[in-house]
């Protein structure tokens, strides 16, 4: 359990022991009083509250910050039952451009705000998060060297126009990754879960996406108020500090 103590109250969070990788890294980091007196750099209400850059130790006015942390990463670790739900803690990160696996910031996280959800609202977010790592996975699968026949093949049928034949082929790369695409399946909201999302709120669309590593168990008054204060390109106009102890 760790405890942020910021200048509008103290937040009580637990961290996950299903992401052990992210809790043994930012336990360690508050041992060495690493996050001492750093900022809130980047608020943004409706959305999350974001800290942990090095940089913001003493950041002089205006001072565009979020680019610190150490020289490390740490691997994805997604699960299930980790989701962006209000106060919700998840490692920051680069784009997936620079960084296809996810990898997680060393030390720079976010603490969920976000907004209520409607039942169709998450049905349209989870269909699109299965289609679009289906996607990903059919690609990952055809740019593969030895599969290089039925890349041409694909591309051939996209340049005819030959919707059918295009299905057909993607339809059998698809039995081929059966398995694989049964796993994405997983990643499906039980009824608790939009529950959460309906009545309390949270950031689906980043579900599985960002490493959820802990969650906020008193305190979450507290990330309202950071969230609403005035910003000037998202970072707080008046600087909001933390501390952040273990505690038992």
């Amino acid at each position: 359990m760790i405890e942020i103590a910021t200048d509008y109250g103290n937040i009580v969070a637990v961290l996950y022991n299903e992401t052990p990788k992210h809790r043994d890294n930012i336990s360690t980091l508050i041992s060495q009083n690493y996050y001492d007196d750093l900022l809130f750099h980047r608020v943004i209400d409706g959305f999350m509250i974001q800290t942990g850059d090095p940089l913001s130790r003493n950041a002089k006015p205006n001072q565009m910050l979020g680019n610190g942390g150490p020289s490390y990463t740490i691997p994805a670790e997604f699960h299930v039952n980790a989701i962006h739900k209000k106060g919700a803690i998840a490692a920051a990160r680069l784009g997936d451009q620079q960084n296809p696996l996810k990898a997680s910031s060393g030390s720079q996280f976010y603490i969920v705000q976000g907004k209520v959800y409607s039942e169709d609202e998450l049905q349209l977010i989870e269909n699109q998060r299965i289609s679009s790592k289906t996607h990903e996975l059919v690609l990952a699968y055809l740019y593969k060297p030895e599969n290089k026949t039925e890349l041409d093949m694909v591309i051939q049928y996209e340049k005819n126009g030959d919707a059918q034949a295009l299905q057909e082929k993607i339809a059998e790369i698809h039995v081929k990754l059966q398995k694989e695409i049964n796993e994405i399946q997983k990643f499906r909201y039980t009824a608790e879960q939009k529950e959460v999302y309906k009545t309390i709120g949270g950031t689906p669309f980043l579900d599985f996406e960002y490493t959820v590593f802990g969650e906020v168990v008193s305190g979450l008054e507290v990330v309202d108020k950071i969230a609403s204060v005035e910003t000037k390109q998202d970072r707080p106009v008046d600087d909001v500090s933390i501390k952040i102890t273990l505690k038992e």
